[in-house]
């Protein structure tokens, strides 16, 4: 997902404020130059120094400024989708959620992709981060970076268990281990989008969707919770909540919070995206964790549900797209090569913590030097899957969020069969979210 770093070491901190002292002082440079609107979501900077550098490299023809949305990715969502349905010419470029790209494309307020620049821009883009960008068969946005979850252990656990984290592990033995030690999952059980993910994760990891068909209009489509893998993925759920597993405030647990969960000295094993590394080791060298906490951690593929069918992880991150109405068209899809060459996607992984779409930027070596598990998050990418691409995500998601929540609730038996219904009833007008 596009989400804030809240946790930034001094060093990102720092790039931030030069990265955004350096727009500021570019803005009085080549007025002249038609101004294109990058809206964009919060990071450590990263997108507002790209803004700066492709400017420069535009060399007069083309000036970026930047402007940011929301926190929230559901924020960001509506802020941008009331713009597009309103004509708004000013969305040049968009840094997008892919869940969010069907409702945006569907009605064509997404300026086409050229062709040429789909190709240059995706002969590399790794195959879970491209599933993304498209929308009908058709690429409508850009890769730039793509995220996805692994699986955090403290080693000192895995050890006492027993538990080969070199060989693919499952739900289940993460749940014995957490019991019989007396520890701590940490996972998102809040009501929030970290809650679609999920049970899209557990879903996949079964070879089943969420949706029977994701381009299906409201009155055709046909939801699949209410199923075997359905009914697997609620008793995955049910039990951590029902046994305590997350830790006593897993109903106001998000990314954040269960990386606290995991920093501390019930912490055993974690679900979370890739900004866990950076985020502990900078809390480490500041004395707000125990200093050893980063040597005590290690990493994996996402569990598996079975232990025969391998894990599909979640899949976030963003891409970039132009607004239908913007007025530059052409020049913003310059600006969007230029964002995105393997160069820039590697550097801003190292500066702001967010995996690259490109499989080339993986090979540039300061991605390895500052995420030694780079080539298990370009596993984990290879392998994800999306959430359903549809443009009533919206209505599904909020509907998996309130039925899921919280996790002491969730009945394997009934919980997925409602969840079907409700979402279908939602979309047909017959109740509200």
């Amino acid at each position: 997902m596009g989400k804030l770093q809240k946790h930034r070491t001094p060093r990102l901190a720092l790039a931030a404020a030069a990265a955004s002292a350096l727009l500021l002082t570019s803005c009085g440079q080549s007025d002249s130059a038609p101004v294109l609107t990058w809206y964009i979501n919060p990071d450590d900077g990263g997108q507002a120094a790209l803004a700066q550098q492709c400017t420069e490299e535009a060399d007069g023809a083309y000036r970026i400024n930047t402007s940011l949305l929301p926190n929230d990715a559901p924020d960001q969502r509506e802020q941008l989708a009331r713009r597009l349905a309103a004509g708004d010419s000013s969305l040049d470029i968009m840094s997008l959620d892919p869940p969010f790209i069907p409702e945006l494309a569907d009605p064509g307020f997404l300026a086409p992709v050229p062709e040429e620049v789909a190709e240059r821009t995706t002969e590399d883009t790794l195959e879970g981060a491209l599933a993304g960008a498209m929308w009908d068969d058709e690429l409508v946005a850009v890769p730039f970076w793509a995220n996805t979850q692994l699986l955090w252990y403290r080693e000192s656990v895995a050890e006492e268990a027993g538990i080969n984290m070199d060989e693919p592990v499952t739900w289940d033995q993460l749940m014995d281990v957490a019991a019989e030690q007396e520890k701590y999952l940490g996972v998102q059980g809040i009501r929030a989008e970290s809650m679609t993910v999920w049970v899209n994760a557990l879903m996949e990891s079964q070879e089943e969707s969420i949706l029977v068909d994701p381009s299906a209009g409201a009155e055709e489509l046909e939801t699949n919770l209410d199923s075997e893998a359905g009914r697997r993925s609620a008793e995955i759920l049910s039990r951590i909540g029902e046994e305590g597993l997350g830790g006593p405030g897993i109903s106001s647990m998000d990314e954040n919070q269960s990386m606290l969960l995991f920093q501390g000295d019930d912490g055993s094993f974690m679900v979370n995206w890739p900004f866990v590394w950076p985020a502990t080791n900078a809390a480490a060298e500041e004395g707000s964790i125990d200093s050893q906490i980063p040597e005590d951690m290690g990493w994996a593929q996402y569990p598996r549900v079975d232990p025969d069918t391998e894990a599909a992880p979640p899949l976030g991150g963003i891409n970039l797209a132009v607004g239908a109405e913007s007025e530059h068209p052409e020049l913003a899809y310059q600006a969007i090569e230029c964002v995105v060459t393997p160069e820039n996607q590697a550097e801003y992984f190292v500066t702001n913590g967010n995996p690259p779409s490109s499989a080339a930027a993986f090979e540039d070596s300061r991605v390895e030097e500052g995420f030694p598990m780079a080539e298990a998050i370009r596993d984990s990418l290879d392998s994800s899957a999306p959430r359903p691409q549809t443009p009533f995500y919206n209505e599904i998601s909020e509907s998996i969020q309130g039925e899921f929540t919280p996790l002491s609730g969730v009945d394997p038996q009934t919980t997925p069969a409602q969840t079907d219904s409700y979402i279908i009833e939602v979309l047909r007008g017959e109740r509200l979210l």
